[in-house]
């Protein structure tokens, strides 16, 4: 059993709470047994497993799991185990894993397309929606919020291992490349005259959604095929844009399940 903060593998696995350490070690982090489970059950590989004694009782399959999917696993301290975790009542695991490279998206099906968001909860939201509603992939822009952050992968529920999502340097690039290979390009803006129910996506669409508070630039808004709005109530300035994302993506669902 590991329990001493100054162990090489721990001090090396708490570097991995920042943004810096991840992408210099190539490295990042999975927290809790959901998070584990998902990267066992799609033969993710991990490079290092550590669990509480007791954890490794009430979970002693998945132990085992672990043990042959990861290149080293360790039983540490429940203190230990608190200091390398970054939530604050950690269930009992964490493993790290390498980074992977960016998926080679299609130019078919429905896309996301995220231009610089920032909060963690909403990225991972928008994963878990939009692997429910069967999108085929998403391209994220270089300035927003880490894709591997321990608190975009909570928030996904184990559905960041299986949807297809790439980093772009220059996400307007990336969204002409794909309009000229045929697909349609939606814009979400709050005074666009179109609903969002009123157009078709039933043919290959990338949706491009833009910051928590500023929206969408101007320069991706400009490129877009079509300009959709999502109608409000009085008084209701914006939706948060894991919301959003959720209602065009079930109505592209709605449509091509007609």
């Amino acid at each position: 059993m590991l329990t001493s903060l100054q162990n090489p593998l721990i001090k090396q696995i708490r570097k991995l709470h920042t943004a810096k350490e991840r992408r210099s070690q190539n490295l990042f982090l999975l927290e809790g047994t959901h998070l584990v489970e998902a990267a066992c059950q799609v033969n993710y590989p991990l490079n290092s497993a550590c669990c509480t004694q007791q954890w490794q009782v009430t979970h002693s399959d998945l132990w085992q799991q672990l043990c042959l999917k990861a290149q080293r696993a360790e039983i540490v301290s429940e203190d230990v185990l608190k200091a390398i975790a970054t939530t604050v009542q950690p269930d009992g695991v964490v493993a790290i894993a390498k980074r992977q490279p960016s998926a080679k998206l299609p130019h078919t099906g429905l896309i996301l397309a995220l231009e610089t968001i920032q909060d963690p909860g909403n990225l991972g939201t928008i994963i878990r929606t939009a692997a429910a509603a069967g999108a085929t992939g998403l391209w994220l822009s270089q300035d927003s919020v880490d894709i591997d952050n321990p608190k975009v992968l909570r928030a996904s529920a184990g559905q960041w291992f299986r949807l297809p999502m790439a980093i772009s340097s220059d996400l307007k690039g990336t969204c002409l490349e794909c309009q000229r290979a045929g697909m349609q390009i939606v814009a979400t803006l709050p005074d666009a005259k179109l609903i969002y129910w009123q157009i078709n996506w039933q043919q290959p669409t990338i949706i491009l959604l833009g910051n928590e508070g500023a929206g969408l630039s101007s320069e991706l808004s400009a490129i877009a095929n079509k300009q959709v709005s999502i109608p409000l109530s009085g008084g209701v300035e914006s939706l948060n844009v894991a919301i959003a994302a959720a209602l065009l993506l079930y109505e592209a669902q709605r449509q091509k399940s007609k």
